[in-house]
């Protein structure tokens, strides 16, 4: 078993940066695809960024391409998500979720853990 938990949203100007962690308990993270995903109300929950076992294979939603980065710290049992420019249609509930399978995906029911979410908020 792996839990997760996701810290670092808030509110913030448009145009603005924030930077989510995803901290991981067990021994399994370095072994796991890592996701962040994002719900607004009302909307289905959305893929935002991946990154692989060994964090070489990045994916990133057009909609936040040049403006969001992924990572991750295996030492750490961490994965990160820094978000420049944030505009207010970023607004939503990010999670951070981690999966066995090798190779990203954007499919939320493949990934077997998640955290508990963390609010992002940007103003206009």
């Amino acid at each position: 078993q792996m839990q997760l938990a996701e810290s670092g949203g808030g509110v913030v100007q448009a145009g603005g940066s924030l930077r989510l962690s995803c901290a991981a308990s067990g021994d399994t993270f370095d072994r796991s695809t890592v996701g962040w995903f994002r719900q607004a109300p009302g909307k289905e929950r959305e893929f935002v960024a991946g990154i692989s076992r060994t964090g070489g294979i990045p994916s990133l939603a057009d909609s936040v391409k040049g403006r969001f980065t992924i990572s991750r710290d295996n030492a750490k049992n961490t994965g990160y998500l820094q978000m420049n420019s944030l505009k207010p249609e970023d607004t939503a509930v990010y999670y951070c979720a981690a999966s066995v399978y090798s190779g990203v995906k954007v499919t939320p029911a493949l990934y077997a853990y998640w955290g508990q979410g963390t609010q992002v908020t940007v103003s206009s």
